[in-house]
């Protein structure tokens, strides 16, 4: 069997590796976040919080660990969101075109795509959970070696099929428009209601009605979730509010995040067996 998208893959890693504008700015960006909003939200939320009384008994979390989850979160968003763009500049510059006369399946060239981004999210996860560890967010506090492997693993593969996700929808898109800044366009208008009507920085307790509704669909609320689950663990508070998490909710974060990422991938494969460059 032949796996031509391992062509694709590497020439969007070799890309990724080359530039080395993108590649510093992709790997400081959430290190910043961390570094600066993280902190300094960190230190104002525990203060106005510290009247709150602790659950006996329940583990009590800072604000940093809380957001470093959402930090994963938003940083995989918002690379995979745009790294389909470099499909719409393939085929700006009629290298989609030679792509598509190849032998090459179609299916191989999203398929390339999208596990380029899986790749470069990973190497973002581990590096915004190396350094939040080196600033204090308490990943992983009281685990074993076993289960923090394990936890890691889940990360991982909740991040993966999160990305693969995205990276459909984005490639979907941009082998759609015609220019930069329609893309840019429509990717900032899909980026900011699925960022703020989410649990990535904040809890949506206290939200509207219809807004803590669409949460629950939101496949950001369901990887924040899930790497809550595996590293803060299933009961702990943070900023006065209790989080318990069974299994069976970590499975829905799967499921759903299977499901958005088969949609999205369906979506793709029709969208390029339309494609016309």
């Amino acid at each position: 069997m032949n796996f031509e998208f391992q062509a694709i893959y590497w020439r969007e890693m070799v890309k990724f590796f080359r530039f080395k504008s993108t590649l510093i700015s992709s790997l400081i960006q959430p290190v910043m976040w961390l570094a600066f909003f993280g902190l300094a939200m960190s230190d104002s939320f525990d203060q106005l919080t510290s009247m709150i009384p602790p659950l006996e008994g329940v583990r009590n979390v800072d604000y940093l660990s809380y957001m470093g989850a959402g930090i994963i979160a938003m940083d995989v968003l918002f690379s995979s969101l745009f790294g389909g763009t470099s499909l719409m500049f393939d085929k700006k510059f009629s290298l989609l075109r030679e792509t598509l006369a190849s032998p090459t399946p179609r299916s191989h060239i999203i398929l390339g795509v999208g596990l380029s981004g899986v790749t470069k999210a990973f190497i973002q996860t581990g590096m915004i959970i190396g350094f939040g560890k080196l600033i204090g967010m308490d990943f992983f506090l009281g685990y074993t070696f076993t289960e923090t492997l394990i936890a890691i693993t889940g990360i991982f593969l909740l991040v993966g099929i999160f990305t693969l996700g995205f990276l459909f929808l984005s490639g979907s898109i941009a082998i759609t428009i015609d220019n930069p800044e329609g893309m840019q366009s429509i990717l900032t208008l899909l980026s900011m209601p699925l960022f703020f009507v989410s649990n990535a920085l904040y809890p949506i307790e206290s939200f509207p009605a219809i807004l803590r509704f669409l949460s629950m669909f939101n496949p950001l609320t369901l990887l924040a979730d899930g790497i809550r689950y595996f590293a803060l663990g299933d009961n702990f508070t943070v900023m006065g509010m209790h989080y318990i998490y069974t299994p069976a909710d970590v499975i829905i974060s799967f499921l759903g995040l299977l499901f958005f990422a088969s949609v999205m991938l369906t979506a793709a494969l029709w969208r390029f067996d339309k494609v016309d460059v």
